[in-house]
């Protein structure tokens, strides 16, 4: 049974979240909390397998509740709130990073247009999170990690992927990296259609680099970061351009990180530079092969520092990470491999 802690200050909210929950034979509710505050007290207490989580309520919101849940009492949290404020990408984001999992639009209703649908979507995605294993967050920072020594072959482009816990860890790097990182970076990040131009845009104003969503055919340009677009796979051309493709998923995924590594490893062989960050399941971890093979290099996050440890512990466990790292210690480690030892 999966004991799970609604927390929205609407009666009416509650009502629909419990009803829809409650359909499923393997969900308990376990409580209901009216505001953050309550969610932070009753998440210590009753200890549930997961929290669905409203932002807009008085007092404590759901963004600080969630921040103080993950710190006092880490437990998966998926973001249930209106549309509307689902759509405030940056609002969004910052819940994210504060250490939910997902987001959710709330649905409208009974007889409403795609109730069934977005209902069957909060069960699916409240039980497969709720095995999420979630990393505790601290409230002072963290030492940063000592330097790993340089290695001894420079790249020209580096190709990220990720998933749950991504645009956190994603903020993280780019806000260490440097203005003037001189390659491009290409970035395939798992998350709910619709959101990667807002994960772009929050990302552009975070960090230090200009990040966007890839075109088609455009040239690749150092000191900027190209998101996959919605439903389509990322590539590069032999020409250094964006390559962008409605070729079938892979591993049930488009954008797929292995069709990218493969890309990559195709045009730049030892100039590429894979990294697997935070994400369930495997994605990407086959596309590492033809990285390796083609004398690039490969960079892992490690298990303390991953939101899940899905896509980082299967590339390990294949024997194909060169260096395993803590999230505050990538960067520097980049930078390191494109400047050269």
């Amino acid at each position: 049974m999966i004991r799970v802690l609604v927390a929205d200050d609407s009666p009416t909210a509650r009502a629909l979240l419990l009803a829809i929950l409650g359909s499923d034979p393997e969900i308990q509710v376990v409580g209901e909390a009216r505001n953050g505050a309550e969610a932070v007290e009753m998440t210590r207490r009753l200890r549930p397998d997961a929290v669905t989580m409203d932002i807009r309520m008085p007092g404590m919101d759901g963004f600080e509740a969630t921040k103080e849940i993950m710190i006092t009492a880490p437990t998966p949290i998926i973001i249930v709130t209106s549309s509307v404020v689902i759509e405030n990408v940056e609002t969004s984001m910052h819940t994210l990073r504060a250490g939910a999992l997902g987001l959710l639009a709330k649905p409208a209703g009974p007889g409403s247009p795609g109730f069934e649908e977005a209902a069957q979507q909060l069960i699916v995605n409240v039980k497969s999170l709720s095995q999420v294993k979630v990393v505790r967050h601290w409230r002072p920072p963290e030492e940063k990690a000592p330097l790993i020594p340089p290695g001894n072959k420079r790249v020209r482009v580096v190709a990220m992927v990720c998933s749950t816990g991504g645009p956190a860890a994603l903020h993280r790097i780019f806000a260490d990296l440097p203005a003037a990182f001189p390659i491009p970076i290409l970035i395939v990040q798992h998350i709910t259609q619709g959101f990667c131009a807002g994960l772009a845009d929050w990302l552009n104003k975070e960090g230090n680099l200009h990040v966007k969503v890839a075109r088609d055919g455009e040239p690749l340009k150092g000191h900027t970061a190209y998101l996959a677009p919605d439903d389509r796979h990322l590539g590069v051309s032999s020409g250094g351009e964006i390559l962008l493709a409605n070729s079938p998923p892979v591993g049930g995924f488009r954008p797929s990180g292995t069709f990218m590594f493969e890309s990559v490893a195709k045009v730049y062989g030892p100039a590429a530079l894979a990294v697997i960050l935070t994400g369930m399941g495997e994605d990407g971890v086959a596309g590492l092969t033809a990285v390796r093979q083609a004398g690039g290099r490969i960079l892992v996050q490690d298990e303390k520092t991953s939101v899940v440890f899905g896509m980082p512990g299967a590339a390990i466990n294949q024997g194909l990470a060169d260096q395993v790292l803590p999230l505050d210690a990538m960067a520097a480690r980049l930078v390191e491999l494109v400047n050269g030892p």
